[in-house]
């Protein structure tokens, strides 16, 4: 089973792909940690990625197109995805069977209270904000694209880790 899990920056959407992953027995592929992992190396897609992240934009369709594609690649008994697609480009590039789109919902301001509490480099108000209207702007038109597919799961991404999680595999059926 191949499941996608997105939602705004700070709506869980790493924890519980991680917790539906395990319970399904299926590898976690995190783009986020991919590319955080990327632009650490000091080769000129590394740079690339790391100018893009410490700007708060989003990494290019073709640079992302091929780095998930190797990444899936490697599995091969399904996978829990979080953090792609990022535009409608990426979506409808289908490099893979979507069997389940998962779609934490959560409020701005939420988001935001999340992503300062973890404190991370590129946590900053102005890079949230910024990140969190390039989410609205990109992302969300494939919401519509996988719920005409009638492949979108809405979740309410406020509640707890447990509440959410429990929300999600009554969803899809899961033990």
């Amino acid at each position: 089973m191949n499941i996608i899990v997105m939602g705004p920056q700070g709506s869980g959407k790493s924890t519980q792909a991680e917790l539906l992953a395990e319970k399904l027995g299926v590898a976690h592929i995190q783009t986020g940690e991919i590319y955080r992992k990327i632009a650490r190396e000091d080769t000129p897609l590394g740079k690339k990625i790391k100018q893009v992240l410490d700007n708060g934009q989003l990494v290019d369709d073709e640079t992302t197109l091929n780095v998930v594609d190797r990444y899936i690649a490697e599995v091969k008994s399904g996978f829990v995805l979080d953090g792609f697609p990022r535009t409608l480009v990426q979506a409808e590039r289908e490099l893979f069977p979507v069997d389940k789109v998962i779609y934490l919902g959560l409020s701005d301001a939420e988001a935001s209270k999340r992503l300062l509490l973890r404190s991370r480099i590129d946590d900053t108000e102005e890079l949230i904000a910024r990140r969190l209207a390039l989410y609205h702007q990109t992302t969300e038109p494939i919401l519509d694209f996988y719920r005409k597919q009638g492949k979108l799961v809405e979740v309410d991404g406020s509640l707890s880790i447990d509440q959410i999680h429990q929300d999600i595999t009554s969803r899809l059926n899961t033990p």
